[in-house]
């Protein structure tokens, strides 16, 4: 089964349900239109999947293991935690002035979501990030 991101539906409960339609070019929120957010979800659902989502089964089935006191990750898990970090996914709530893009933390929730929809133990190694 091939996993796609539902985005049309994400955008229609951010803007439709959710309100976030108020914060577009808010002075909180001054770079954040609504093609701003339409990139940001094609975006999202393209590295759901086509980087994570492939991820899933490997999980499943061989895991990640410890091995002479060090963590090998499940195959592909450490390509698209790259392509993750490298993307500046984790950092599209946080402020600009700390390396982030400043986006409103709805549209950060939905583009987590793609991402564990696409692979639930990937989705866990951001969490942690946004944890600390």
């Amino acid at each position: 089964m091939t996993f796609r991101a539902p985005v049309r539906d994400i955008a229609h409960a951010l803007t439709d349900l959710a309100g976030v339609e108020a914060l577009l070019n808010s002075a909180h929120f001054p770079d954040f239109d609504a093609d701003t957010l339409q990139a940001v979800l094609e975006g999202a659902a393209s590295l759901a999947d086509d980087v994570i989502a492939p991820t899933n089964r490997a999980g499943d089935q061989v895991g990640s293991r410890l091995e002479n006191g060090k963590v090998i990750a499940a195959p592909g898990f450490t390509e698209a935690f790259k392509a993750y970090a490298e993307g500046g996914w984790s950092g599209l709530a946080a402020s600009p002035e700390f390396g982030g893009a400043g986006l409103p933390h709805a549209l950060a929730t939905a583009v987590f979501e793609m991402v564990s929809a696409a692979n639930m133990a990937f989705g866990l190694c951001p969490l942690l990030s946004q944890g600390a």
